[in-house]
């Protein structure tokens, strides 16, 4: 078995998998917020639809896109390995204790948190970027060209009150995730100290709680704006 086996299969390994991926993600996220925020400048979607169809011509951006699909499975079938291989090792006797003395609630419960953002994401994907790729969407005319019209698709979804309420929620859930794993990353790649690990953690309170809240902003304002 070589090194990059043994590195990648072990606890600290498979860890640090973990932090590498979360990091890319927590990247993409404020990324793809950034494009998001576009819905909500009132211009009947012409922002938006031009920056959607921008980036899905970009080589690069769809090179990164094959790979944030990559890091998300990934991310998944490591979590699902180190959650496994944690509750073979914990003793018996651990059951007794106030496990809520030793550790969050978030992070006690990152598993279900994990589960329920990748349900969110299955359904987010399947409503639009699906849709986008291989759907029928109407087409909208800027300048003399002609663009899909992605605008009115997430007009369309966000118009429904229980696809509102299912997306806020998930937000929610995805605070949670980050504002353990955020801090947790840091912390497997060695990065924590004791001047600076109380700005980390403050930082990932922060960014747990303002980029969620951002995302779920957007379908509020339009549900809204449109009811």
């Amino acid at each position: 078995m070589s090194w990059v086996s043994k590195t990648l299969s072990s606890t600290l390994g498979r860890k640090l998998i973990m932090a590498l991926t979360g990091l890319f993600l927590i990247l993409f996220l404020v990324v793809h917020l950034a494009g998001n925020l576009q819905l909500l400048i009132p211009d009947n979607g012409e922002s938006f639809n031009i920056y959607a169809q921008t980036m899905a011509n970009n080589p690069f951006i769809k090179v990164v896109s094959i790979g944030n699909f990559a890091f998300i499975l990934i991310h998944v079938i490591y979590s699902i390995i180190l959650t496994q291989s944690n509750k073979s090792a914990r003793p018996v006797g651990y059951a007794v204790n106030k496990s809520s003395t030793n550790s969050t609630w978030s992070s006690r419960n990152m598993g279900i948190l994990g589960t329920i953002i990748l349900i969110f994401l299955l359904v987010h994907l399947r409503g639009f970027w699906y849709e986008f790729k291989f759907g029928q969407i109407p087409t909208a005319e800027y300048g003399g060209e002609v663009y899909k019209n992605v605008f009115a698709i997430v007009s369309e979804a966000y118009s429904n009150v229980m696809y509102v309420v299912f997306y806020v929620v998930a937000m929610g859930f995805l605070a949670f995730h980050l504002a353990h794993g955020f801090a947790s990353a840091f912390q497997t790649l060695g990065l924590n100290h004791v001047k600076y690990s109380p700005l980390i953690n403050k930082v990932g309170i922060g960014f747990s709680i303002i980029v969620p809240a951002l995302f779920a902003l957007i379908p509020l304002v339009m549900f809204f704006k449109g009811a």
